[in-house]
């Protein structure tokens, strides 16, 4: 009787736990407006998914509810915590206002999630605030920094960013205090009120000096004569990786490889209270030979970091530690991030990203 009792137990047991393990999908945004967009301009919508669950998160087909629009999405399951996308290409083809839906079907409960999004084609761009949100005096960008995340020596990736006259002026483009390594070229070289351009950048990665991140920053004239000031800063970031491109198979099942007990910090409840916050990482090679961190860098001046050691043995741990100084967070419009270059060749690049403002609540 006893054994029956416990044997009807553990079945009952596995059944709960059975029942209570569920994918769970969580869009970042259910409606994605698009604004003011040109006639015969594909645009994309892309939305970050994330299995909110404890069981993978399949994303087994995505339907848009029209031929004007065609669906990507991640095919491979999303693990518990993990993120993956849903993207819609719209083709902008009929002039007027829209508003599409999108069909997620997953294997959460419940398995049939809508996703919209919407706006207006025209013929001309009037209204910059969509698809140009940074504002610098009467000039709008599309983004408000320069940043190449991860680059090879030898390469010269471009960047375009667009740029709009709201003016009631003639406006050229000016980037201010160009460093050698960067070149810039603007198209139309004058925008008249209510027009939108695009300057090209162009990185030489062979005039980077280091491996890991090179930071300046450059500024964007808003009139002839400008002056540089923090209102009109872009900043720049490059990232220059290592290139394992001639690695052996060999020497890929031998490679170090790095592992961190975290990946993000959010250290904004102490910052309410505190003027500075700490936290430790735990930085292990779980590889099959000796781990190099040759560069341990911040984006931003308000982040510390100190690392004991940095050559690691397999098997062998030790301790990063992040300080972020409250004073500094707001003077610079630069993310919170560590960033490490390393050996292994599947992660040359590691960073860690810091959360320091806590966020409002939201209203019911």
């Amino acid at each position: 009787m006893k054994r029956f009792l416990i044997l009807l137990y553990i079945i009952m047991w596995g059944t709960v736990g059975s029942a209570v393990a569920q994918a769970r999908f969580t869009s970042n945004t259910e409606m994605h407006d698009f604004g003011q967009i040109e006639w015969k301009h594909p645009v994309t919508a892309e939305y970050t998914i994330t299995n909110t669950g404890d069981k993978p998160l399949v994303l087994s087909n995505v339907e848009p509810d029209c031929a004007c629009s065609v669906a990507n999405w991640t095919q491979t399951p999303i693990a518990p915590g993990k993120k993956g996308t849903v993207s819609v290409t719209f083709d902008a083809e009929a002039l007027g206002h829209f508003q599409k839906s999108v069909a997620v079907f997953t294997n959460a409960e419940p398995n049939l999630v809508y996703l919209y999004f919407g706006g207006e084609v025209v013929r001309e761009i009037k209204d910059f605030t969509q698809t140009h949100p940074y504002r610098i005096g009467d000039i709008r960008l599309d983004c408000d920094a320069i940043e190449f995340p991860e680059v090879h020596r030898g390469e010269h990736p471009v960047l375009h960013v667009g740029v709009a006259n709201q003016s009631s002026q003639a406006y050229e483009p000016v980037l201010m205090h160009l460093p050698p390594y960067l070149q810039a070229e603007v198209e139309p070289a004058v925008l008249q009120p209510g027009e939108k351009g695009i300057i090209t950048l162009t990185l030489d990665t062979e005039k980077l000096i280091d491996l890991g991140l090179t930071q300046t920053s450059v500024y964007l004239s808003r009139f002839t004569g400008d002056k540089v000031d923090e209102e009109n800063e872009l900043p720049v970031s490059a990232v220059l990786l290592p290139d394992f491109s001639g690695l052996t198979q060999e020497e890929i099942d031998h490679a170090p490889s790095i592992r961190l007990s975290a990946d993000k910090l959010d250290l904004s409840e102490i910052l309410a209270h505190k003027r500075k916050a700490k936290a430790d990482i735990m930085v292990t090679n779980t590889g099959k030979s000796a781990l190099h961190i040759s560069q341990l860098q911040v984006f931003h001046p308000a982040v510390g970091v100190r690392l004991k050691k940095t050559l690691l043995q397999p098997g062998e741990s030790t301790r990063l530690r992040v300080t972020v100084i409250k004073r500094g967070i707001g003077r610079h419009r630069r993310h919170l991030r560590v960033l490490m270059i390393t050996n292994d060749p599947s992660q040359p690049k590691v960073e860690i990203n810091i959360t320091a403002v806590r966020r409002p609540d939201k209203q019911p």
